[in-house]
């Protein structure tokens, strides 16, 4: 797809994705509160989330009928057009529940594939909603921050890098990942868990971040975050060296990349 088309698909997703951090927001002032539970008790839905994809992607359907939708709160919706939509309507939903400043609406788009570790990233805007923020990059065109350009900070070693991570929701999983935590966390300046990887993955591209991994993230938990620090310069990959999957997701500087993962591996993650 041509850069044009890419633009004209960022466009469109930072129309919507702005929309639905309005109405995320006025919502969230007028109180929240916890509409289910996930894979655990403390993975949890609020009626936002819900309403705030149906919104995404009532506003994607209108303007592209032909289009797929990949997102966390509803079915895979399978399109024609060969472009799919990947949505994450509140990153960082324990954050939103509390007050926290740090939740997103992420949306990416893609095409080739439904399967991250094979589509294409075409456009990618992350906005938070609590600073008014928006990240955002097409393939090709950079990233930017409120229209002004991003760089992933270079030349840092692990031993001064500024390291974000998070953890997932049931106990065994995270008894593993504080293992691996404190096998991490001598080699580095610090540790930083934020709560929402898509505005990680942005902290990257930004700065504000040298580095972050994660394990366990789904497809939309990383899909705009991804392109976003790829286009500040970031490598972003996963197990083997591949793409960022459910397994394994890294983004760094190219060099840090290598110390990272290299520390990860010597601490029982495959990366």
């Amino acid at each position: 797809m041509s850069e044009d088309a890419s633009a004209a698909l960022l466009d469109l997703a930072r129309r919507i994705a702005l929309e639905a951090a309005e109405f995320a927001i006025e919502a969230r002032r007028g109180g929240v509160s916890v509409a289910l539970t996930k894979s655990s008790p403390v993975d949890i839905v609020t009626a936002v989330d819900r309403d705030t994809e149906a919104l995404i992607r009532r506003l994607v359907l209108e303007a592209r009928p032909d289009d797929g939708i990949i997102g966390e709160e509803d079915e895979t919706r399978i399109g024609t057009s060969g472009v799919d939509w990947v949505i994450d309507p509140i990153d960082g939903t324990v954050n939103f529940l509390y007050g926290i400043p740090a939740w997103s609406i992420s949306i990416a788009v893609v095409t080739g594939s439904a399967d991250p570790a094979r589509w294409t990233a075409l456009a990618a805007v992350v906005v938070n909603p609590s600073t008014g923020e928006v990240f955002e990059a097409s393939a090709g065109g950079g990233a930017r921050l409120d229209g002004q350009p991003l760089q992933v900070n270079t030349n840092v070693p692990l031993s001064h890098a500024l390291v974000g991570t998070g953890f997932g929701y049931e106990a065994e999983v995270r008894r593993a990942q504080a293992e691996v935590l404190l096998e991490l966390l001598p080699l580095a300046r610090d540790i930083r868990r934020m709560g929402s990887a898509a505005l990680d993955l942005c902290a990257v591209a930004a700065g504000r971040l040298d580095a972050y991994y994660e394990r366990g993230l789904n497809a939309w938990d990383h899909a705009a975050g991804a392109l976003i620090a790829q286009e500040a310069g970031a490598r972003v990959g996963g197990p083997g060296g591949g793409a960022a999957t459910f397994d394994l997701a890294i983004a760094a500087a190219p060099g840090l990349y290598e110390e990272l993962a290299g520390a990860l591996r010597r601490a029982g993650v495959d990366a």
